[in-house]
């Protein structure tokens, strides 16, 4: 039961994720391809100011989320007048950035070594009891990002984002300013980011750089693809089956040395697969870029 829980809890916190991302992706058309580096951003932020300063982990993680915002404001400012190729590119390399600032800035993210003793939200008598009230935690914060992105969307200010997406010079002539909706856009999608990353950190209560790799945003962009550019209900049926997959491996009884390279592999095949026969996804609206 505590197996399942637990499950339950990482695919909740990849759901925040690829729902923050098919914003910025399936709704405003951007190919942003560094979203760990916000995940990371969050969860760094509030795990270190709980460690360091003492901050209660209910603090941190609106800091951390606040701080991801901001850095998605400088790049979205830095980046937004870029192509879709090169801002691709751009948002990679943002991710690359912030993956080696952790790893190699060991006097204050202690590198590959990581941050231990993290503190969870609550203290509970008992891992079952915990692992209970991060299940209802999680919950809370996947109906908060649904109930966020659902207000935009079915918004004057999502018809805009969507009018972007299929036109973006048709939505400039007629007066609206793109630059600063797709920065707001990209700003909200990094804040929700930097919320999964610091649920993570006070849930597995250690973090280091190998969690926030380009790997990560290469598979959170997968879930997105997955499950449907442009709808909800397609980054949860994404990221669910991208995060349980894996452990059917576990029940097959594959070596893990194996299965870790069997399991890319699979995800490369899958996402040809799907850009063939489906490009927009299962349950997905619309086609990639």
């Amino acid at each position: 039961m505590e197996y399942l829980f637990h499950l339950f809890i990482i695919s909740g916190i990849f759901v925040i994720l690829a729902l923050s991302l098919n914003l910025i992706i399936g709704y405003l058309g951007q190919p942003a391809l560094g979203h760990a580096a916000f995940f990371a951003l969050g969860a760094y932020s509030s795990s270190l100011l709980a460690l360091n300063l003492g901050i209660s982990p209910w603090i941190g993680l609106f800091i951390g989320a606040a701080f991801a915002a901001i850095s998605g404001l400088v790049i979205g400012y830095l980046t937004f007048h870029l192509n879709e190729d090169y801002f691709a590119l751009a948002t990679f390399g943002f991710g690359l950035l912030i993956y080696y600032l952790i790893k190699n800035w060991v006097d204050v993210t202690r590198g590959p070594m990581g941050l231990t003793n993290i503190p969870q939200f609550l203290t509970f008598s008992s891992n079952l009891e915990s692992l209970i009230f991060y299940c209802v935690l999680i919950v809370f914060f996947i109906l908060l990002t649904i109930g966020v992105m659902k207000r935009i969307v079915y918004s004057p200010l999502g018809r805009v984002v969507q009018s972007i997406r299929d036109d973006e010079i048709a939505a400039e002539s007629l007066g609206k300013d793109t630059r600063q909706i797709k920065i707001t856009i990209f700003m909200i999608g990094a804040f929700f980011a930097g919320i999964a990353g610091s649920l993570y950190a006070h849930y597995v209560t250690y973090i280091d750089p190998s969690s926030f790799t380009v790997m990560e945003s290469i598979l959170i962009v997968l879930m997105v693809i997955l499950g449907g550019l442009g709808t909800i209900e397609g980054s949860i049926i994404g990221a669910a089956i991208l995060i349980l997959f894996p452990e059917l491996l576990r029940f097959i009884g594959i070596p893990s040395a194996i299965a870790a390279p069997l399991r890319q592999m699979i995800y490369g095949l899958m996402l040809i697969i799907l850009i063939i026969k489906r490009p927009q996804g299962l349950v997905g609206k619309y086609k990639l870029w």
